[in-house]
């Protein structure tokens, strides 16, 4: 069974510093049908404006995972971590017990595109959380683990029973996932254009997966693409 979200259905908020478009509901869009998938809660595809952020402000219970896909994002958090994260570059914050942090685009010139990502932990209250992970020169044409529950094989942990997997294919790469029946995946078109399944997809579609056994994906354009699997 395949859900299909295609990206001019997304919500969208401009707020002249801040240019949103959102995958499931947040902050004022509301729509019932759209209000996660399995543990997977947001992706908004935010454009910040040079020199414009989010000043400091709260959150708790939730792993939080940022994507750099364009300029750069200054990090700051009440963990006492502070840091620039650049374009295919990911940042993790388990928010648990509770945690404050900004993010601000430190460019005076050049706008910064990242995607923002939640998903609800397995357990509340744990112990606040940071890391990062480098994928700016990953090669092409291949999945790469960004996190998982483990931490297998380099990848951050985090407090959920979910793998996120990112892929870059240059025109006409193709690559393949295998899934369990117990399992589902949602996948997010970062940028580009692919064929998933014979389904054609383009720069913000998405699609939610259940029961299938494997995702045949084949780059149209160059292409990035997130994976995500989830119990």
């Amino acid at each position: 069974m395949i859900l299909l979200r295609k990206a001019k259905e997304r919500g969208h908020a401009n707020h002249g510093w801040l240019d949103s478009y959102f995958t499931f509901s947040f902050a004022e869009y509301y729509d019932p049908a759209w209000l996660g998938f399995r543990s997977l809660r947001v992706i908004n595809d935010d454009l910040i404006m040079p020199g414009m952020g989010f000043g400091t402000h709260p959150h708790r219970d939730m792993e939080i995972i940022s994507y750099v896909l364009g300029g750069q994002l200054q990090h700051r958090d009440s963990m006492g971590n502070g840091r620039i994260i650049r374009a295919g570059e990911f940042q993790y914050m388990a928010a648990g017990s509770g945690v404050e942090h900004s993010e601000f685009n430190p460019s005076p010139t050049e706008p910064t595109r990242l995607l923002q990502i939640w998903i609800k932990p397995d357990t509340k209250g744990v112990k606040p959380r940071y890391a990062e992970k480098n994928l700016a020169d990953a090669p092409a044409g291949q999945f790469h683990l960004v996190a998982s529950r483990t931490g297998r094989a380099g990848s951050i942990e985090i407090h959920q029973d979910a793998d996120l997997l990112l892929a870059r294919l240059e025109s006409g790469q193709r690559v393949r996932h295998s899934l369990t029946l117990e399992r589902h995946a949602w996948i997010h078109i970062a940028e580009g254009e692919v064929s998933l399944n014979g389904i054609e997809l383009s720069s913000g579609d998405a699609v939610g997966v259940s029961q299938e056994s494997h995702l045949e994906i084949i780059a149209v354009k160059p292409s990035q693409l997130l994976v995500f699997e989830l119990p």
